[in-house]
C-alpha cells in the first residue's frame, strides 16, 4: 500500500512540465573571443556568476565568476575568455522532463546548465534551480485556478452506466527503444486519457509516475517493448512486456541506485537506479519476472479505492 507515502502535486509536475517551459530564454551570452578583462564589468552589470559562450549561436562553453577569480589570482596577462572557459559543458534539452533536470542539480551539484536543441543544439537557454522553483509555483498556481478535476463524474459512474456483466478498458502504448526526443509520450497520453475518465487526481499521478518510469527502462535498456494498461472499476493493471536482454539479478535491480546505463546515458540525466523503485512505491503490488536473453515482464496493480478521497498537499 501506498497509503503511508502518496505522490505529491509537485513530484507529479515534474514528470509532466518541460524544460523549456521554465528555463530562462533571455541569457545573457559572450563571445569566445572576449578579452578576460571585460568580464568583471559583465558580471557586475547583470549580477550573474556564470555566462554562456557562444560561437554564433552554437554553445562554445562556460565562463563562470570562479574562472575569473581564479584568472586574477594567477595574475596572467589578458587572454581570450576561450582559453580559460569550461569546454565540457553538460547541457539539458529543452523537450526532456523537469525531473532529469532535478536530477542533474542533485548529482553534479552545479549551479546552473545550458539549455539546447536537441536538433541543432543551438542554445535556447539556461535553467538554475530558482527557475524550477519559480516554474513549479507557477504551475500550481494555475492548477489551482482552473481546477485540477475537469471531469467531474466519477470513474465509478462510468462503469456503472455501461449494461454489462463486466467492464474493462484496455490501452496499449508502443514504445521505441532509445527514442529519448519522445520520452515520456506514452505516460502522458495515458494521463490524459484517465483524467478524463474521471480518476481522482492521486490515483491518476501514481499511475502516469509508474509508466513514465516503465516507459524509460524500455527506452534506455531495451530496443522496446510495450505498455498494456487495463482498467477497471477497481484496480488499473499496467503490463509492461519487451523482448531485450533481461535482467541478470532482479533482486540487485530493485535495490536504490542499482543501475546498468551506460555512462552516455546518465550523462543525459537517465538511469539513475531508482526507476523500480519509484514504480514500487507508486503500486499496490508490482511483480517483475526476467529471463536473460528472453525479457522482462512488469505487473502493475494500483488500487482507483487507495488514496481516492485524500488528495497529498
Amino acid at each position: 500500500m501506498i497509503s503511508d507515502n502518496r505522490i505529491s502535486k509537485v513530484q507529479e509536475l515534474v514528470y509532466e512540465i518541460r524544460v523549456g517551459d521554465v528555463m530562462q530564454s533571455d541569457v545573457i551570452t559572450v563571445a569566445p573571443e572576449t578579452p578576460m578583462s571585460q568580464l568583471r564589468g559583465i558580471l557586475k552589470k547583470e549580477r550573474i556568476s556564470g555566462i554562456p559562450v557562444v560561437n554564433g549561436d552554437r554553445l562554445a562553453g562556460i565562463i563562470s565568476i570562479e574562472d575569473f577569480i581564479k584568472w586574477l589570482a594567477d595574475r596572467e596577462e589578458d587572454c581570450s575568455i576561450a582559453e580559460k572557459m569550461s569546454k565540457n559543458v553538460h547541457t539539458l534539452y529543452a523537450d526532456e522532463p523537469l525531473t532529469h533536470a532535478v536530477n542533474m542539480f542533485q548529482l553534479l551539484g552545479f549551479g546552473r546548465f545550458a539549455v539546447i536543441d536537441r536538433q541543432d543544439k543551438r542554445l535556447l537557454g539556461i535553467i538554475t534551480k530558482g527557475d524550477i522553483v519559480r516554474g513549479l509555483l507557477k504551475k500550481l498556481e494555475i492548477d489551482h485556478v482552473e481546477g485540477e478535476d475537469i471531469y467531474r463524474h466519477k470513474v465509478s459512474r462510468f462503469f456503472d452506466n455501461i449494461l454489462a456483466d463486466q467492464v474493462v478498458l484496455l490501452f496499449q502504448y508502443d514504445v521505441a527503444g532509445h527514442d529519448f526526443k519522445h520520452a515520456g509520450e506514452g505516460a502522458s497520453r495515458l494521463k490524459t486519457t484517465l483524467r478524463r475518465l474521471g480518476l481522482a487526481p492521486q490515483i491518476v499521478r501514481r499511475v502516469a509516475i509508474a509508466t513514465y518510469e516503465a516507459e524509460m527502462n524500455l527506452i534506455i535498456y531495451t530496443d522496446g517493448g510495450k505498455i498494456r494498461v487495463r482498467v477497471g472499476p477497481d484496480e488499473i493493471l499496467v503490463i509492461v512486456r519487451d523482448s531485450g536482454p533481461g535482467i541478470a539479478d532482479v533482486e540487485k535491480a530493485l535495490q536504490p541506485g542499482y543501475s546498468t546505463a551506460p555512462e552516455w546515458v546518465r550523462e543525459l540525466g537517465f538511469g539513475a537506479g531508482m526507476g523500480l523503485c519509484n514504480i514500487k512505491k507508486c503500486a499496490n503490488k508490482m511483480d517483475l519476472m526476467s529471463s536473460v536473453g528472453k525479457g522482462t515482464q512488469l505487473y502493475i496493480r494500483i488500487s482507483t479505492n487507495d488514496g481516492a478521497e485524500r488528495e497529498a498537499v
